[in-house]
């Protein structure tokens, strides 16, 4: 594939900065807010697979810092997903509502490309895959 130097930010809109989605050092977390955090990303479902992000497997890094700094790396199935200027956004607000988070970063990545390995037992047993 060729780099054409064009970014998904090129087409929908405003770039972030770097630093609104760098990736802080990690502390020693708090499991519970991680919890809850991983219960709100599950409740954001790709529009055309009706199976969350989270068993889809499009989740690639989660940091949760005890100051409610909450850093997402995530992909798509595709880089033609129809709602890749959305769907971001759409976790970022599901994380943003849960209590203690004071600040959310999400990363939207391309690499590793995503592929169906990457889906836990239960969506691809929903999805008739197994």
């Amino acid at each position: 594939m060729n780099d054409d130097g064009k970014h998904l930010f090129d087409f929908f809109g405003e770039r972030p900065s770097p630093e609104d989605v760098s990736r802080p050092e990690p502390d020693e977390g708090d499991p519970e807010l991680q919890e809850r955090v991983i219960e709100a990303m599950k409740t954001v479902r790709d529009p055309e697979i009706p199976v969350n992000l989270v068993d889809l497997g499009l989740i690639y890094d989660l940091v949760v810092r005890k100051d409610g700094t909450i850093y997402i790396e995530m992909t798509l199935t595709t880089p033609a997903c129809p709602v890749a200027g959305s769907l971001p956004g759409q976790v970022e607000e599901a994380v943003k509502a849960v209590d203690g988070v004071k600040d959310v970063r999400v990363k939207l990545v391309w690499s590793p490309p995503w592929t169906r390995d990457r889906m836990t037992e239960e969506a691809k047993l929903e999805l008739g895959l197994m």
